[in-house]
């Protein structure tokens, strides 16, 4: 069972590493990976309802260690998608309020389940025989009501807990580095409104043709991975050049009557391949 479980947990380690935690596409990420997640834990599941632990040392430490490894990422991925599916559009402060709070969370976790953290943490070995072997569960010890519906074959009650330590951990570390990103986001935001003032960049030519570039970038899919509106990215246009673009969905239905429907597109084309025409003259 050791190796067939090091094994499993090598190749959700394998899967993980290949996911951008902060990138755009994070809530299906999440999603896909809780999906798998289940059913690695239910073949799992499964195997466990026929095999005997040839020790008891050898069933804590599967339920002690193991099996909450990797109930631990399930239970991690699961939170990074109701995070992130509601978390608040809004400023950056909004956002940094909203994960200041799940931190506070987690913090309400420690405090509730404070001795059963310095005992694992501690690495003490007192009450393992109670906290992890199955039917050996004392009720004087396991106040949470939850133990009555987990599955008496799969869980002791406190391996869960564990995988909540665990899943705790990876989730802190993850929320900070959001808060980090968002400071960043923000100290760079200061630093090109401190330079924008020294040396104003503006879009010059007409209001349609940057239009028709904002259309096209959108319909590129090369923006946030494609997650982003047009009426979003309009906005970033308009503070970004300095213009207001309002009225730009009129401007894109005259484009798409017009004869010529990407004309600017095609101005950009031909000035870009009469430059570098030009430089292999030179």
């Amino acid at each position: 069972m050791k190796e067939c479980f090091n094994k499993i947990l090598s190749e959700v380690d394998s899967m993980i590493d290949e996911i951008d935690l902060f990138g755009y596409d994070i809530i299906e990420t999440s999603l896909s990976m809780i999906y798998r997640l289940q059913n690695i834990l239910t073949n799992l599941r499964i195997k466990l309802q026929t095999y005997t632990f040839p020790t008891k040392e050898e069933e804590i430490f599967f339920f002690k260690n193991q099996k909450p490894e990797l109930l631990s990422r399930l239970l991690f991925f699961h939170k990074i998608y109701r995070i992130e599916t509601q978390c608040p559009t809004g400023s950056n402060e909004v956002i940094k309020l909203y994960i200041n709070k799940e931190l506070d969370n987690l913090t309400y976790f420690f405090n509730r389940n404070l001795d059963f953290y310095q005992y694992y943490r501690s690495h003490s070995t007192t009450y393992d025989e109670h906290y992890f072997l199955r039917g050996k569960t004392d009720i004087r010890l396991c106040t949470d009501s939850t133990l009555f519906d987990k599955d008496p074959n799969f869980s002791t009650g406190y391996d869960y807990k564990v995988a909540k330590i665990l899943s705790n951990e990876m989730l802190r570390i993850y929320l900070n580095k959001k808060l980090q990103k968002l400071d960043n986001e923000n100290h760079i935001g200061k630093q090109y409104q401190s330079i924008s003032t020294k040396i104003p960049i503006r879009f010059t030519g007409k209001k349609a043709a940057l239009i028709e570039l904002g259309y096209a970038l959108v319909s590129s899919g090369d923006i946030n991975h494609g997650n982003i509106e047009i009426k979003e990215f309009m906005n970033y246009l308009s503070t970004m050049f300095n213009i207001d673009l309002g009225g730009y969905y009129d401007a894109y239905i005259a484009m798409k009557e017009r004869k010529d429907r990407t004309s600017y597109l095609n101005k950009l084309i031909e000035n870009l391949s009469k430059r570098m025409d030009e430089d292999d003259i030179r």
